[in-house]
C-alpha cells in the first residue's frame, strides 16, 4: 500500500504538470469558453470509448449511479467553462493563482461530505488565503471578472474532487470518467440547443484550433481525467487538491516563457499568489503531521 501511495503521488504530479499546460492551450485556442469545453469533452468521450473497447471494460452500472455520474459531469464541465472563461477575460497567471484556492475550499467542503470537524488552523490559513486574494484584487483590480470566475472554478473543482473520491471506491475510474464527461457533453448540448448555438460556424474549426483541441482532449483530458480519478483510490481529496496547487506554479512559469510580456504581472500580484500557494502547502504539511501524531 505505501508503494501504491508513492506511485500515485508521483503520477499525480505528472497529471498536475499536464493540467498546467492545459491553461496554455486554453489561451492558444481561439474558440470561446463554451464551444472550447464542449469540443474538449466530446473528443475526450470518443477517446475514452475507444480505450474502453480496446480494453474490453464493462460499462454497465446501476441507473441511480448513471444519474449521479452525469450530474458530477455537469460540475466538472462548469469548472472547465469558468476556468477557460477566466483565462479569456484576464490571463493565465490570474486564473491559475486564484485556482490555487481549491485546497482551501476542499477543507471546508470535506467536513460536509464526510462529517469531519473544521480544524482551527484551517480557518486561520483560510484567512491568509483571503489576504492573498485581497492583495491580488488591489493590484490587479481591472481583472475582477477573471478573478471571480477563477474563484468559482476553484470551488467547483474542489466540489468535484470530493464527490469523485466517493465514486472511485466502488467503480472503475475509466467508467466513471466516460459517464461524467458524457454528462458534461449532454448538459452543455442541451444549453447550446436552447440558445440556437449549434450553427454551421460552431463546427467550423481552424486547423491550429483542431490540433490544440486534439492535444487538450486526448492527453490533458482523457488520459489525465482517468489517471486523476484512479489515484484517488490511494490519496485523500485534500492531498489531491493540495498537489493540484502546484498547477499555478507550473502554468505561470510556462505562460511567462511562452507569452512573455502578456503574462508579466506586478510584484504585488506575485506576492499575493505566493502567499496563497505557501499557505495551502503549510496547511497540508501541518495536517499531515497531525495525522501522523
Amino acid at each position: 500500500m505505501p508503494n501504491d501511495n508513492l506511485k500515485s503521488y508521483l503520477h499525480l504530479h505528472l497529471i498536475v504538470f499536464i493540467w498546467g499546460f492545459t491553461a496554455i492551450l486554453g489561451r492558444l485556442i481561439t474558440l470561446d469558453a463554451m464551444p472550447l469545453v464542449w469540443f474538449r469533452m466530446f473528443f475526450a468521450v470518443i477517446f475514452i470509448l475507444l480505450f474502453i473497447k480496446y480494453k474490453k471494460i464493462a460499462t454497465k452500472i446501476p441507473r441511480k449511479m448513471v444519474l449521479k455520474f452525469l450530474v458530477a459531469g455537469l460540475v466538472i464541465a462548469l469548472h472547465w467553462f469558468t476556468f477557460f472563461r477566466a483565462i479569456k477575460v484576464s490571463n493565465v497567471s490570474i486564473t491559475l493563482a486564484c485556482l490555487s484556492t481549491g485546497a482551501f475550499f476542499t477543507s471546508l467542503i470535506e467536513p460536509i461530505f464526510f462529517g469531519k470537524k473544521i480544524i482551527w488552523y484551517e480557518i486561520f490559513f483560510g484567512l491568509l488565503v483571503v489576504a492573498g486574494l485581497c492583495i491580488i484584487f488591489n493590484v490587479e483590480g481591472h481583472y475582477i471578472e477573471g478573478i471571480l470566475l477563477a474563484l468559482l472554478s476553484a470551488f467547483l473543482s474542489a466540489s468535484f474532487a470530493v464527490i469523485n473520491s466517493k465514486f472511485v471506491k466502488d467503480y472503475e475510474p475509466t467508467v466513471i470518467s466516460v459517464y461524467e464527461l458524457a454528462g458534461g457533453v449532454l448538459f452543455f448540448s442541451i444549453f447550446l440547443l436552447f440558445t440556437n448555438s449549434f450553427t454551421t460556424d460552431f463546427f467550423q474549426l481552424k486547423l491550429h484550433d483542431l490540433l490544440y483541441l486534439f492535444i487538450l482532449s486526448s492527453i490533458c483530458t482523457a488520459y489525465a481525467f482517468i489517471a486523476s480519478t484512479a489515484v484517488m483510490k490511494y490519496l485523500s481529496p485534500y492531498t489531491v487538491m493540495l498537489t493540484i496547487n502546484l498547477e499555478p506554479i507550473y502554468g505561470i512559469i510556462l505562460a511567462v516563457i511562452i507569452f512573455k510580456e502578456k503574462e508579466q504581472m506586478s510584484t504585488g500580484f506575485y506576492f499575493g499568489a505566493l502567499l496563497i500557494v505557501v499557505t495551502v502547502i503549510l496547511n497540508g504539511i501541518l495536517k499531515s503531521r497531525t495525522k501522523v501524531n
